[in-house]
């Protein structure tokens, strides 16, 4: 489903993005604790029930009323060195982390932003259950900077540094289970204008920041140190998206880059499908009934098993009309996503399995057609009529079918704004997760002051910043070997490797393609290769000074040598010492001498780890 920038234009599409990024700090934005959680133990669990209050506006927010409204009950789980009473709102912030201030406006300066006189921290109510305080700390540090993609360059409009999330555990009915392990981790947000004109200029754009952010670092003792953090689910990218007609929707966390211009697609056509099913609805004069009728007993003499199952445990079943949508709940507006699927959506949202609507086959469900003219009669449908039913505990039902029905009301004047994650990364569809929150949320922070930022200081940031450009250029010129540089660059080992390449001098290429392409092998076969980076230096150091071959590096790394001291022992014990030329020249004359004809093979297939195969060239081409 490729089209052209004019068709994306006459559509009037707007697109903008929302890039979060986890920094490469030690502690957390407002305590210290670790923000490395790996083997830590859970110590404690917290419960939690939330709900909506006013903002700084004196208005709740549709976002957090929707989310109060669900009654959710939230367990977290808290560790013993990456969390604390700051973590759970039992105790105020402690200063901000001067570390991840700096790096935001690192990150600032890396976008030719400017930044305000004063930074002020303010409060970002969240009730999902994704904070225990029911609130992220956020602040902006920065504003009107830029990124180039391609020929395009394409305003940023604002950069916030924040606190990230709690992971979710999983969902019990109810209770959703959280770990706080990350929460309080910096995470710095960079927002761009909605001036972004096609789904593939998107990514474009999301590529460009996201290299610029593992880039850009800082000047440090032992090469480029501080920036952002590497690996799965260190960065996510948001996408907001709306069409003339439609409405702005955001496509929250969006992992794999690769994938979101058919998202942006995807969310495009069901904009432009939902407007097209608006002008049918409107044309047949269609309503939405505002009284569900219980039709539990009329439901028991449905032979399915989702019914029955349902019902026998006390459970009630609650139908509504839907005048005039006849056909049109079983509409395609995304690749097995149809009208249906986005009002089963909404009653998801209080607990249960989703709806039953006339626009599917009723059969699957033990419905057949003399009960499907039994619930019609009940609700008064005629033919151009729909209806829906909800089977389920009593409050859950209640509440799904007037989530049920707030959708379907939306459905004949507007695309709602929403707040949607991903439901099918193949199929590249998305499903409603709340409405989209608005500035009614944001109120001060009173707990922690204010950041003066002087010009003074954001110079010397900019002092000690290196640039994407500058970056790549070195490692070009270091490497000498434009690919491997350029694999460098994107690799979550950069760090490890500038960090090596300081202590090490001489081997750059050799330290990139081992990290690269060796490690990687070696993951493959099994080995373990989380190696201290002293054991690395120490191993690297072996090679540049001619103790060992380049073929022995892997063979030691597969080892697993557990300190420096270690590299010597199993270089010994192992038999991986270089040979030196005068053993390499002596075994070159015995070979000779005993008629060998390929004198490399032998000595290769013999001692492949302890010889350079140049060196043993040149000593045969000496030797003729």
């Amino acid at each position: 489903m490729m089209h052209d920038k004019e068709y994306y234009s006459k559509l009037g599409f707007k697109c903008g993005l929302e890039i979060h990024q986890r920094l490469a700090t030690a502690e957390k934005l407002f305590c210290k604790c670790s923000t490395n959680a790996q083997g830590d133990l859970v110590i404690a669990r917290v419960e939690r029930r939330q709900r909506a209050v006013a903002g700084e506006m004196g208005r709740i927010d549709r976002s957090t009323s929707f989310e109060s409204s669900r009654g959710r009950k939230f367990v977290y789980s808290v560790f013993n060195m990456s969390s604390c009473l700051v973590d759970i709102d039992e105790e105020p912030p402690h200063e901000v982390n001067r570390e991840a201030v700096e790096t935001a406006l690192m990150f600032a300066s890396a976008f030719g932003a400017s930044v305000p006189d004063e930074i002020e921290p303010m409060r970002k109510e969240v009730v999902d259950g994704s904070d225990p305080s029911a609130f992220q700390r956020s602040m902006m540090v920065a504003y009107g900077g830029e990124i180039s993609a391609g020929n395009s360059r394409i305003p940023i409009t604002s950069i916030f540094l924040e606190e990230e999330s709690s992971g979710i555990e999983r969902t019990e009915g109810n209770t959703v289970f959280y770990s706080i392990d990350r929460i309080g981790v910096p995470l710095i947000e960079i927002d761009t204008a909605p001036s972004i004109s096609t789904p593939e200029e998107a990514k474009a754009v999301a590529l460009a920041i996201g290299s610029a952010l593992r880039l850009t670092g800082k000047k440090g003792e032992h090469g480029i140190s501080g920036g952002a953090m590497r690996g799965i689910g260190t960065i996510r990218q948001d996408v907001n998206v709306s069409i003339s007609g439609g409405t702005r929707v955001e496509i929250k966390g969006l992992q794999e880059v690769e994938l979101m211009d058919l998202f942006i697609e995807n969310e495009v056509e069901r904009q432009r499908r939902l407007i097209e099913i608006q002008k049918k609805l409107k044309s047949r004069g269609a309503e939405v009934s505002r009284m569900p009728k219980d039709v539990t007993s009329l439901l028991s003499k449905a032979s399915g098993k989702v019914i029955s199952g349902a019902l026998s445990s006390g459970g009630i079943a609650l139908a509504a009309l839907l005048g005039g949508f006849s056909g049109l709940l079983g509409e395609e507006i995304n690749p097995g996503r149809r009208l249906g699927s986005e009002i089963s959506d909404y009653a998801k949202m209080a607990g249960v399995n989703g709806i039953i609507h006339s626009d599917e086959d009723l059969s699957k469900y033990g419905i057949g057609e003399s009960l499907r003219l039994e619930i019609n009669n009940a609700i008064g449908a005629l033919s151009s009529d729909a209806f829906i039913i909800i089977v389920a505990e009593k409050a859950a039902c209640s509440a799904a079918i007037e989530f049920a029905l707030s959708r379907a009301r939306m459905s004949l004047s507007e695309v709602p704004p929403e707040t949607r994650s991903v439901a099918d990364t193949k199929l590249g569809t998305t499903r409603f997760m709340r409405p989209l929150p608005g500035g009614s949320r944001m109120y001060p922070e009173t707990d922690s002051t204010p950041i003066g930022v002087s010009r003074e200081y954001y110079e010397s940031i900019k002092k000690q910043t290196v640039y994407p450009s500058e970056r790549i250029e070195r490692l070009n010129s270091d490497i000498n070997n434009r690919q491997i540089a350029g694999q460098m660059a994107m690799s979550p080992k950069l760090q490890l490797y500038e960090y090596i390449t300081s202590k090490v001098k001489g081997v750059n290429l050799v330290v990139a393609t081992t990290l690269l392409e060796k490690m990687k092998e070696l993951e493959r076969s099994g080995a373990a290769t989380e190696t201290d980076r002293g054991v690395l230096v120490e191993i690297f150091n072996k090679y540049a000074s001619g103790k060992i071959t380049k073929a022995a590096i892997g063979e030691i790394l597969r080892l697993s040598p557990k300190s420096p001291d270690a590299v010597d022992l199993i270089i010994k014990e192992h038999s991986l010492a270089k040979m030196t030329k005068e053993q390499l020249i002596r075994e070159v004359k015995s070979i000779e001498s005993s008629g060998g004809k390929d004198i490399i093979k032998e000595i290769m297939s013999k001692h492949r780890l302890n010889v350079d195969g140049d060196e043993l060239s040149a000593i045969i081409g000496v030797g003729k």
